[in-house]
């Protein structure tokens, strides 16, 4: 093989690798995280010392490992009503001051051992008054333990922002009053409550029910993200949309149900899916989860890749991450061995995120350019040196 023949082969080998992370690369890259949910993303053991310490009576178990091992079945089980008995336990161990610090110091230092750099961590302050603690008393204990998870990512060589979204239950009746707390502590600053939410069964419960809540919002220019599109269909997206003034879809993958992929190939668009892509309105979507919901039968088959195709303002989230047993690189690992994303997908999933999140567009703008850009462009010269590395060591065995 002549020399100008080895490099062409080289060449071409490069291009079909074209920068696939190693599970390692996958989970050093900075990772932007907009859908987490803090009742979701619990570890076993903290649960079961959790239920020790309060005196919560009622956990399916309390060996930690097999804890985790029901947590996983009881969500992939296909029963709602077993999925939704898993948050109860969850919830039922986050009802004193010091477990909320707890459960959020950890939520944040797993977080940044997982390479996420910035997160926006959802709960609801409505479930937590079990013992006689007052919303704004959850709302400061949620925020001490945030601060206390980057402090302890920090001695660990780790760094992340995690800013907290309030979120109110679509089927009770407290949207407005949790909307005007989530106001009071985005005045506040520090880095504590970025934005509001509405969570629960989409199904009979429709946005609507919350007008109010999402008329104060906007009048107080503040930001929120509306459940939809995941359980239920293209109704509940566009009511979060034209009705609500939603600035982001919580899921939102049902908007699939509005493109039709030919055989030929092409692809046309509706109407409402149009306005979503063309606005750049941002789609929370948390595969696994997805998966565990119904909403495609494999990873291969998610709306993902098509959605990342026709350049939607697609995100990658976690949603449930003791549920789904999941975190932000395996996410990612799905993602890579179903559509041989590469780093530079991962980039622009990231970019994506952080141009969507709730804190203010120059500290968005510097968290891209001055953290994920050059993470990104780290990582990417390390794996080219790699390839080179193997490709002469390559030609060297050829000659």
């Amino acid at each position: 093989m002549t020399s100008r023949s080895t490099e062409k082969s080289a060449a071409a080998t490069t291009a079909t690798v074209s920068r696939t992370p190693s599970p390692d690369h996958v989970r050093r890259a900075p990772k932007v995280l907009l859908h987490d949910h803090l009742d979701g993303g619990l570890r076993p053991g903290t649960v079961v010392e959790l239920a020790r310490e309060t005196g919560y009576p009622d956990l399916p178990e309390t060996d930690a490992d097999l804890l985790g091992t029901w947590f996983r079945q009881a969500a992939d089980s296909g029963s709602l009503e077993r999925y939704l008995e898993t948050f109860s336990h969850t919830v039922g161990v986050m009802q004193t001051r010091d477990a909320l610090v707890r459960v959020a110091a950890e939520c944040a230092q797993d977080l940044a051992e997982d390479g996420v750099v910035y997160a926006e961590v959802r709960y609801a302050p409505e479930q937590h008054l079990e013992k006689g603690l007052t919303l704004e008393e959850v709302v400061e204990a949620v925020n001490e333990g945030f601060r206390e998870g980057e402090r302890r990512a920090r001695a660990g060589g780790h760094r992340i922002r995690v800013g907290a979204l309030l979120t109110a239950m679509r089927h009770a009746a407290r949207s407005l009053e949790i909307a005007e707390l989530a106001n009071r502590y985005r005045d506040l600053g520090g880095g504590g409550v970025v934005g509001f939410d509405i969570a629960g069964a989409e199904a009979g419960f429709p946005p609507t029910r919350h007008l109010d809540a999402f008329e104060y919002l906007k009048r107080e220019n503040n930001h929120f993200t509306i459940h939809a599109g995941e359980a239920f269909g293209l109704p509940s997206i566009w009511q979060a949309l034209q009705w609500c003034g939603a600035d982001r879809l919580g899921h939102g993958v049902r908007i699939i149900d509005d493109i039709q992929v030919h055989e030929d190939g092409s692809v046309k668009l509706g109407r409402l899916a149009s306005y979503v892509r063309d606005k750049r309105i941002p789609l929370e979507l948390c595969p696994s989860s997805n998966l565990q919901t119904g909403a495609a039968d494999s990873y291969a088959e998610h709306p993902i890749g098509l959605l990342r195709r026709l350049h939607f303002r697609a995100t990658v989230n976690t949603d449930n991450r003791l549920m789904s047993h999941t975190s932000m690189s395996r996410e990612f690992e799905h993602l890579v061995e179903a559509f041989g994303y590469t780093l530079d997908d991962m980039q622009w999933f990231s970019v994506n995120a952080m141009k969507s999140a709730f804190i203010p567009f120059d500290e968005r703008l510097a968290m891209i350019n001055d953290v994920i850009k050059p993470g990104y462009a780290e990582l990417k010269s390390e794996w080219l040196f790699q390839q080179t590395a193997s490709t002469s060591g390559s030609s060297e065995s050829e000659g």
